[in-house]
């Protein structure tokens, strides 16, 4: 593509007396550089691409788009210079695969927890409709039927833009995505035309990155704010930042809810480990999922399949086929008669809701022993608060190692002690290796009783000193659960 062409889509219609080469690729990462490549150089978390760009003009860049030229550089290259080059770089994307956003419904789903799984059952949904859907979760990205594995919630502007490129290509209709935090600060989701935006709930992660739950907030309601009058914005109104999200909104406004009136009313009528009895809007449906943090998840599925126009009993039927999303609540009876239980919660309100919906289907019948841990070089903040709603929530406790990257794991544990109290204490174990911990919690489980593996959920790997090392929570559990039956 000519860089006149691409220059245009940004709106600058005058390149004047600009060289205009022929464009081989775009590129943010001066690694990646070829003969007659563009580079934008964007101002990342921990590196500025301004500091490569003269190692992109070796690799054989022959255009830059930045935000401040180099003086001593200015000659050596065509120079582009622009206000915020993470928007600029979306859009270019956007222009170089043909705008592939306008040719797809493209739903995004944002919020603290239930984004993968709201994502992933829209896909799903849709495909039993008869339809070729896009999907671009935390778990895998999907061109269909076809696996794409996945390194970030929401991909880097250029790998989003080629990826909704080729689900057009693969004859997809709908695309649906989780839209983080992350990505919008960074603008990834620059260059992007939404047809949907559904929020689930914003409660205390990433303040690592965001500093306060208030940027954390503003970040969230950033995407709603930029929606189109032709989109709809469909929110959880039950969440204090529900009805934020929709106040500078020009999308069509719509709110699901378990407690008060709104567009989609669910309501729990009886859980079971297998599954859940639920009424939608006065219709009742039996669906393969456990928790009321389950069932706003669900509202939200079916609050969003109305607002793409399928029909109610169609949804419901469909609803009521889908099973849980890998590693979210994700249920591994033991042949001893206990049951195991995986799931992704890394945050504490994701841990209080699981916990929660495992003692409202276990009532006083049996105990709840819970496996948790919490990240390396991230939110130290919820470390304390993790350990104290596991230890009120949970019979048995037992701390351990979780993704550790670059810290001590021992120093990871002691963050989370810290929170707890002596009595706390009592009922809470320290077993620093995750296997060990797991192998633990099996040999204090009895028949009746759940064991509760935290925070890792469908990861096949645990991340220490920068290597991922195979680990699977629930391989783990069934390797264990085989030796049980000998």
């Amino acid at each position: 593509m000519k860089l006149k062409t691409l220059i245009e889509s940004l709106g600058v219609q005058d390149a004047g007396e600009m060289d205009n080469p022929e464009i081989i690729n775009i590129q943010s990462d001066s690694r990646k550089i070829e003969n007659g490549s563009l580079f934008v150089a964007v101002r990342g978390v921990t590196t500025d691409g301004h500091a490569y760009i003269e190692s992109a003009i070796v690799q054989g860049a022959i255009a830059i788009i930045c935000e401040e030229v180099p003086e001593a550089l200015k000659e050596k290259a065509i120079f582009i210079v622009v206000k915020d080059s993470a928007d600029v770089l979306g859009k270019l994307m956007a222009t170089w695969y043909d705008y592939p956003s306008d040719k797809l419904i493209l739903v995004g789903v944002t919020g603290t927890n239930g984004k993968t799984t709201i994502a992933t059952l829209l896909y799903e949904i849709f495909r039993k409709m008869g339809h070729k859907v896009g999907l671009l979760s935390t778990v895998c990205n999907y061109i269909n039927d076809k696996a794409v594995p996945t390194n970030h919630t929401t991909p880097a502007s250029i790998t989003l833009q080629r990826l909704l490129a080729e689900m057009v290509d693969a004859g997809c209709e709908y695309a649906f995505m989780e839209v983080s935090s992350h990505a919008i600060d960074q603008k990834r989701i620059s260059g992007l035309s939404f047809d949907g935006g559904i929020f689930t709930n914003l409660t205390r992660d990433h303040l690592d990155y965001h500093k306060t739950v208030e940027n954390y907030l503003k970040a969230k309601k950033k995407f709603f704010d930029e929606l189109p009058a032709t989109a709809f914005a469909l929110t959880n109104i039950d969440d204090k930042a529900g009805l934020v999200m929709l106040q500078n909104t020009a999308a069509k406004k719509q709110t699901y809810s378990l407690r008060t009136m709104a567009d989609f009313k669910g309501k729990i009528l009886e859980s079971h480990f297998e599954g859940t009895d639920l009424l939608i809007n006065g219709k009742e449906v039996t669906v393969h999922f456990v928790g009321r943090f389950n069932a706003y998840n669900l509202l939200a599925v079916y609050g969003a399949a109305i607002a793409l126009e399928k029909e109610p009993e169609e949804i419901l039927v469909a609803l009521s086929t889908l099973h849980s999303v890998s590693g979210r609540f994700e249920t591994i009876p033991s042949p001893l008669g206990y049951t195991a239980i995986v799931d992704y919660a890394h945050t504490p309100d994701a841990l209080v809701n699981v916990l929660n919906s495992i003692r409202e289907v276990l009532g006083n019948k049996g105990r709840i022993i819970t496996v948790v841990g919490a990240g390396g070089n991230r939110d130290k903040g919820k470390r304390p608060i993790m350990a104290q709603e596991a230890a009120r929530l949970s019979d048995q406790v037992i701390l351990t190692s979780d993704n550790p990257r670059f810290e001590e794991p021992d120093d990871i544990i002691n963050d989370m002690v810290a929170g707890l109290s002596v009595m706390d204490l009592e009922h809470t174990l320290c077993i620093t290796d995750r296997i060990q911990a797991i192998k633990t919690a099996t040999a204090l489980a009895k028949k009746g009783d759940v064991i509760l593996v935290a925070g890792k959920g469908h990861e096949d790997y645990q991340e220490i000193k920068g290597v991922k090392h195979p680990f699977d929570d629930r391989e783990k559990l069934r390797e264990i659960f085989v030796t049980q039956q000998r």
